[in-house]
Protein backbone atom coordinates (compact mmCIF):
# COMPACT_ATOMS: atom_id res chain seq x y z
CA UNK A 1 0.00 0.00 0.00
CA UNK A 2 3.03 2.19 -0.06
CA UNK A 3 1.93 3.79 -3.39
CA UNK A 4 -1.44 4.44 -2.44
CA UNK A 5 -2.38 8.35 -3.37
CA UNK A 6 0.73 9.24 -4.25
CA UNK A 7 0.05 8.06 -7.98
CA UNK A 8 0.81 11.39 -10.26
CA UNK A 9 1.96 10.02 -13.24
CA UNK A 10 -0.06 7.86 -15.94
CA UNK A 11 1.43 5.84 -18.61
CA UNK A 12 -1.13 6.03 -21.20
CA UNK A 13 -0.15 2.33 -23.50
CA UNK A 14 -2.75 3.16 -25.95
CA UNK A 15 0.08 3.59 -28.70
CA UNK A 16 2.33 0.29 -27.87
CA UNK A 17 0.99 -1.40 -31.26
CA UNK A 18 1.93 1.30 -33.33
CA UNK A 19 4.93 2.88 -32.21
CA UNK A 20 6.44 1.30 -35.48
CA UNK A 21 4.52 3.45 -37.64
CA UNK A 22 4.41 6.73 -35.26
CA UNK A 23 6.04 9.01 -38.19
CA UNK A 24 3.40 7.81 -41.03
CA UNK A 25 0.63 7.82 -37.99
CA UNK A 26 2.10 11.50 -36.80
CA UNK A 27 2.23 13.14 -40.51
CA UNK A 28 -1.65 12.03 -40.98
CA UNK A 29 -2.95 13.00 -37.43
CA UNK A 30 -1.17 16.53 -37.95
CA UNK A 31 -2.75 16.50 -41.44
CA UNK A 32 -6.37 15.56 -39.96
CA UNK A 33 -6.22 18.26 -36.94
CA UNK A 34 -4.67 20.93 -39.40
CA UNK A 35 -8.11 20.16 -41.52
CA UNK A 36 -10.54 19.92 -38.98
CA UNK A 37 -9.34 23.30 -37.80
CA UNK A 38 -9.62 24.84 -40.84
CA UNK A 39 -12.83 23.59 -41.78
CA UNK A 40 -14.63 24.77 -38.24
CA UNK A 41 -12.47 28.01 -37.51
CA UNK A 42 -13.48 28.98 -42.02
CA UNK A 43 -17.24 28.29 -40.80
CA UNK A 44 -16.66 30.20 -37.60
CA UNK A 45 -15.16 33.44 -39.51
CA UNK A 46 -18.44 33.18 -42.11
CA UNK A 47 -20.91 33.60 -39.31
CA UNK A 48 -19.40 35.76 -37.04
CA UNK A 49 -18.37 38.45 -40.10
CA UNK A 50 -21.50 37.95 -42.26
CA UNK A 51 -24.53 39.74 -40.37
CA UNK A 52 -27.09 37.89 -42.78
CA UNK A 53 -25.98 34.97 -40.50
CA UNK A 54 -26.76 36.73 -37.03
CA UNK A 55 -29.84 33.89 -36.65
CA UNK A 56 -30.47 31.29 -34.20
CA UNK A 57 -29.73 28.35 -36.00
CA UNK A 58 -26.51 30.09 -37.31
CA UNK A 59 -25.71 30.59 -34.43
CA UNK A 60 -25.90 27.25 -33.28
CA UNK A 61 -23.81 26.15 -35.56
CA UNK A 62 -21.21 28.21 -34.84
CA UNK A 63 -21.69 27.27 -31.00
CA UNK A 64 -20.76 23.36 -32.88
CA UNK A 65 -18.22 24.41 -34.14
CA UNK A 66 -16.60 26.37 -31.41
CA UNK A 67 -17.29 23.40 -29.66
CA UNK A 68 -15.58 21.00 -32.01
CA UNK A 69 -12.31 23.21 -31.74
CA UNK A 70 -12.14 23.41 -28.11
CA UNK A 71 -12.32 19.75 -28.07
CA UNK A 72 -10.53 18.88 -30.56
CA UNK A 73 -7.47 20.50 -28.24
CA UNK A 74 -7.98 18.58 -25.97
CA UNK A 75 -6.79 15.43 -27.53
CA UNK A 76 -4.98 16.24 -30.78
CA UNK A 77 -1.96 18.21 -29.36
CA UNK A 78 -1.20 15.42 -26.41
CA UNK A 79 -1.32 12.51 -29.29
CA UNK A 80 0.97 14.24 -31.34
CA UNK A 81 3.53 14.99 -28.62
CA UNK A 82 3.28 10.95 -27.72
CA UNK A 83 3.83 10.11 -31.25
CA UNK A 84 6.87 11.88 -31.26
CA UNK A 85 7.93 10.67 -27.46
CA UNK A 86 9.31 7.53 -26.42
CA UNK A 87 7.21 7.10 -23.17
CA UNK A 88 3.58 8.41 -23.28
CA UNK A 89 3.05 9.64 -19.82
CA UNK A 90 0.57 12.43 -18.42
CA UNK A 91 0.47 14.11 -15.04
CA UNK A 92 -2.73 13.45 -12.54
CA UNK A 93 -3.66 16.84 -12.74
CA UNK A 94 -3.36 17.07 -16.64
CA UNK A 95 -4.92 14.17 -16.84
CA UNK A 96 -8.13 15.52 -14.83
CA UNK A 97 -7.99 18.40 -17.21
CA UNK A 98 -7.95 16.32 -20.39
CA UNK A 99 -11.26 14.23 -19.06
CA UNK A 100 -12.70 17.52 -18.02
CA UNK A 101 -12.23 18.80 -21.70
CA UNK A 102 -13.59 15.51 -23.51
CA UNK A 103 -15.95 15.12 -21.36
CA UNK A 104 -17.17 18.69 -21.83
CA UNK A 105 -16.87 18.64 -25.04
CA UNK A 106 -19.48 15.28 -25.93
CA UNK A 107 -21.50 16.62 -23.64
CA UNK A 108 -21.84 19.94 -24.93
CA UNK A 109 -22.42 18.39 -28.62
CA UNK A 110 -25.35 16.70 -27.09
CA UNK A 111 -26.93 19.55 -25.07
CA UNK A 112 -26.39 22.58 -28.72
CA UNK A 113 -27.82 20.01 -30.91
CA UNK A 114 -31.07 19.31 -28.67
CA UNK A 115 -31.25 23.40 -28.77
CA UNK A 116 -30.88 23.10 -32.78
CA UNK A 117 -33.38 20.28 -32.44
CA UNK A 118 -35.76 22.96 -30.70
CA UNK A 119 -34.70 25.71 -32.57
CA UNK A 120 -35.90 23.38 -35.68
CA UNK A 121 -39.31 22.75 -34.10
CA UNK A 122 -40.27 26.38 -33.57
CA UNK A 123 -39.10 27.10 -36.52
CA UNK A 124 -41.50 24.97 -38.96
CA UNK A 125 -44.07 23.73 -36.17
CA UNK A 126 -44.67 27.03 -34.32
CA UNK A 127 -43.76 29.82 -37.53
CA UNK A 128 -46.50 32.31 -36.53
CA UNK A 129 -44.47 32.77 -32.84
CA UNK A 130 -40.97 31.85 -33.92
CA UNK A 131 -39.50 35.27 -33.17
CA UNK A 132 -41.39 36.10 -30.36
CA UNK A 133 -40.12 32.48 -28.57
CA UNK A 134 -36.85 32.63 -30.03
CA UNK A 135 -35.57 35.83 -29.00
CA UNK A 136 -31.85 36.48 -28.87
CA UNK A 137 -32.62 36.61 -25.18
CA UNK A 138 -33.74 33.41 -25.29
CA UNK A 139 -31.11 32.17 -27.72
CA UNK A 140 -28.36 33.78 -25.12
CA UNK A 141 -30.12 31.58 -22.12
CA UNK A 142 -30.07 28.60 -24.20
CA UNK A 143 -26.47 28.60 -25.78
CA UNK A 144 -25.36 29.22 -21.56
CA UNK A 145 -27.57 26.41 -20.75
CA UNK A 146 -25.50 23.91 -23.24
CA UNK A 147 -21.95 25.12 -21.84
CA UNK A 148 -22.65 25.53 -18.31
CA UNK A 149 -24.65 22.48 -17.57
CA UNK A 150 -22.41 20.25 -19.25
CA UNK A 151 -19.36 21.87 -17.45
CA UNK A 152 -21.14 21.66 -14.16
CA UNK A 153 -21.90 17.67 -14.59
CA UNK A 154 -18.29 17.38 -15.33
CA UNK A 155 -17.10 18.96 -12.63
CA UNK A 156 -18.83 16.73 -10.23
CA UNK A 157 -17.61 13.63 -11.62
CA UNK A 158 -14.19 14.86 -11.41
CA UNK A 159 -14.38 15.98 -8.07
CA UNK A 160 -16.12 12.37 -7.42
CA UNK A 161 -13.12 10.61 -9.02
CA UNK A 162 -10.64 12.91 -7.01
CA UNK A 163 -11.24 11.66 -3.64
CA UNK A 164 -10.60 8.25 -4.76
CA UNK A 165 -6.48 6.35 -3.36
CA UNK A 166 -5.30 5.33 -7.04
CA UNK A 167 -3.37 1.93 -6.30
CA UNK A 168 -2.81 1.77 -10.20
CA UNK A 169 -0.63 4.17 -12.97
CA UNK A 170 -1.47 2.61 -16.14
CA UNK A 171 -4.15 3.64 -18.79
CA UNK A 172 -4.71 1.21 -21.44
CA UNK A 173 -6.24 3.98 -23.72
CA UNK A 174 -4.77 7.32 -26.06
CA UNK A 175 -6.33 9.58 -23.59
CA UNK A 176 -7.77 9.91 -19.97
CA UNK A 177 -10.65 8.39 -19.78
CA UNK A 178 -12.68 9.01 -15.66
CA UNK A 179 -14.66 5.49 -15.37
CA UNK A 180 -10.93 3.70 -15.86
CA UNK A 181 -9.57 6.09 -13.20
CA UNK A 182 -12.15 5.15 -11.16
CA UNK A 183 -11.11 1.67 -11.91
CA UNK A 184 -7.42 1.85 -11.04
CA UNK A 185 -8.71 2.76 -7.14
CA UNK A 186 -7.63 0.78 -4.63
CA UNK A 187 -9.14 -2.22 -3.65
CA UNK A 188 -10.80 -0.72 0.00
CA UNK A 189 -11.77 2.57 -2.18
CA UNK A 190 -15.16 3.13 -2.27
CA UNK A 191 -16.72 3.71 -5.89
CA UNK A 192 -20.30 3.96 -5.31
CA UNK A 193 -20.54 7.78 -5.33
CA UNK A 194 -18.40 7.40 -8.58
CA UNK A 195 -21.45 5.41 -10.10
CA UNK A 196 -24.46 6.91 -8.88
CA UNK A 197 -23.00 10.06 -10.27
CA UNK A 198 -21.94 8.65 -13.85
CA UNK A 199 -25.55 6.83 -13.90
CA UNK A 200 -27.27 10.15 -13.10
CA UNK A 201 -25.16 11.89 -15.82
CA UNK A 202 -26.10 9.42 -18.72
CA UNK A 203 -29.98 9.41 -17.59
CA UNK A 204 -29.60 13.48 -17.87
CA UNK A 205 -28.05 12.86 -21.49
CA UNK A 206 -30.57 10.54 -22.37
CA UNK A 207 -33.52 12.82 -21.37
CA UNK A 208 -31.59 14.98 -24.54
CA UNK A 209 -31.97 12.19 -26.56
CA UNK A 210 -35.76 11.27 -25.69
CA UNK A 211 -36.50 15.51 -26.13
CA UNK A 212 -34.59 15.15 -29.50
CA UNK A 213 -37.23 12.37 -30.65
CA UNK A 214 -39.92 14.43 -29.33
CA UNK A 215 -39.06 17.30 -31.56
CA UNK A 216 -38.47 15.46 -34.43
CA UNK A 217 -41.84 13.46 -34.71
CA UNK A 218 -43.31 17.01 -34.25
CA UNK A 219 -41.45 17.85 -37.41
CA UNK A 220 -42.36 14.98 -39.13
CA UNK A 221 -45.97 15.44 -38.44
CA UNK A 222 -45.79 18.62 -39.52
CA UNK A 223 -43.58 18.48 -42.82
CA UNK A 224 -46.18 15.12 -43.44
CA UNK A 225 -48.92 17.62 -44.61
CA UNK A 226 -47.42 20.67 -46.25
CA UNK A 227 -45.00 20.41 -48.66
CA UNK A 228 -42.78 23.57 -47.92
CA UNK A 229 -42.28 22.40 -44.82
CA UNK A 230 -40.77 19.23 -46.33
CA UNK A 231 -38.66 21.51 -48.23
CA UNK A 232 -37.10 23.63 -44.82
CA UNK A 233 -36.87 20.05 -43.40
CA UNK A 234 -35.03 18.82 -45.84
CA UNK A 235 -32.98 21.82 -46.15
CA UNK A 236 -32.76 22.68 -42.16
CA UNK A 237 -32.99 19.08 -40.86
CA UNK A 238 -31.05 16.53 -42.63
CA UNK A 239 -27.93 18.23 -41.86
CA UNK A 240 -28.83 18.21 -37.77
CA UNK A 241 -30.42 14.92 -38.26
CA UNK A 242 -26.56 13.64 -39.52
CA UNK A 243 -24.90 15.41 -37.30
CA UNK A 244 -26.75 14.27 -34.34
CA UNK A 245 -26.84 10.42 -35.90
CA UNK A 246 -23.25 10.26 -36.23
CA UNK A 247 -22.48 12.06 -32.77
CA UNK A 248 -24.73 9.37 -31.41
CA UNK A 249 -23.39 6.26 -33.20
CA UNK A 250 -19.82 7.26 -32.15
CA UNK A 251 -20.79 7.90 -28.38
CA UNK A 252 -23.08 5.07 -27.50
CA UNK A 253 -20.73 2.65 -29.02
CA UNK A 254 -17.75 4.17 -26.91
CA UNK A 255 -19.63 3.96 -24.07
CA UNK A 256 -20.96 0.60 -24.76
CA UNK A 257 -17.08 -0.76 -25.10
CA UNK A 258 -15.87 0.79 -21.58
CA UNK A 259 -18.40 -0.50 -19.86
CA UNK A 260 -19.20 -4.33 -21.59
CA UNK A 261 -16.30 -4.53 -24.05
CA UNK A 262 -13.59 -6.94 -24.68
CA UNK A 263 -10.11 -6.91 -24.27
CA UNK A 264 -9.25 -9.66 -26.41
CA UNK A 265 -9.76 -7.69 -29.31
CA UNK A 266 -6.76 -5.91 -31.04
CA UNK A 267 -5.60 -2.24 -29.55
CA UNK A 268 -5.57 -0.27 -33.04
CA UNK A 269 -9.35 -1.20 -33.02
CA UNK A 270 -9.42 -0.23 -29.52
CA UNK A 271 -8.40 2.81 -30.20
CA UNK A 272 -10.53 3.58 -33.05
CA UNK A 273 -13.64 3.25 -31.24
CA UNK A 274 -12.64 5.49 -28.59
CA UNK A 275 -11.30 8.18 -30.57
CA UNK A 276 -14.50 7.62 -32.90
CA UNK A 277 -16.10 10.83 -31.04
CA UNK A 278 -13.36 13.32 -32.06
CA UNK A 279 -12.77 12.18 -35.31
CA UNK A 280 -16.43 11.79 -37.42
CA UNK A 281 -18.27 14.68 -35.92
CA UNK A 282 -15.87 17.82 -35.85
CA UNK A 283 -15.04 16.99 -39.80
CA UNK A 284 -18.39 16.15 -40.90
CA UNK A 285 -20.43 18.93 -39.36
CA UNK A 286 -18.89 21.91 -41.21
CA UNK A 287 -18.94 19.88 -44.58
CA UNK A 288 -22.40 18.83 -43.91
CA UNK A 289 -23.97 22.37 -43.25
CA UNK A 290 -21.30 23.79 -45.33
CA UNK A 291 -22.59 22.36 -48.65
CA UNK A 292 -26.67 21.84 -47.49
CA UNK A 293 -27.39 25.22 -46.17
CA UNK A 294 -28.00 27.30 -48.78
CA UNK A 295 -26.67 30.63 -47.29
CA UNK A 296 -23.72 29.33 -45.93
CA UNK A 297 -23.23 27.36 -48.80
CA UNK A 298 -23.88 30.74 -51.08
CA UNK A 299 -21.33 32.58 -48.96
CA UNK A 300 -18.22 30.13 -49.58
CA UNK A 301 -19.02 30.12 -52.86
CA UNK A 302 -18.74 34.03 -53.07
CA UNK A 303 -15.72 34.06 -50.98
CA UNK A 304 -14.34 31.29 -53.56
CA UNK A 305 -15.57 33.62 -56.60
CA UNK A 306 -13.68 36.46 -54.88
CA UNK A 307 -10.48 35.28 -54.39
CA UNK A 308 -9.95 33.52 -57.76
CA UNK A 309 -11.05 36.73 -59.28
Amino acid sequence: MDNVSVVRIFTLTGLNETMDHRTAIFSLTLVYYCVVLFLNISLIGIIVLDENLHEPMYVLLCCVCINAVYGTAGFYPKLLIDLLSFSQEISYKWCLFQIFVLYSYGSCELSILAVMAYDRYLAICRPLHYHTLMTRRRLSQLVSFSWLTPFCIVSINILATTRLELCRFTIKRLFCVNWIIVQLACPNSNTLLNNIVSYVSILIYVSHGFFIVWTYMHLVRKCAISKENRVKFMQTCVPHLISLTTFLTVIVFDLMYIRFGSTEISQSLQNFIAIEFLVFPPMINPLIYGFKLTKIRNRILSLIYVTTH
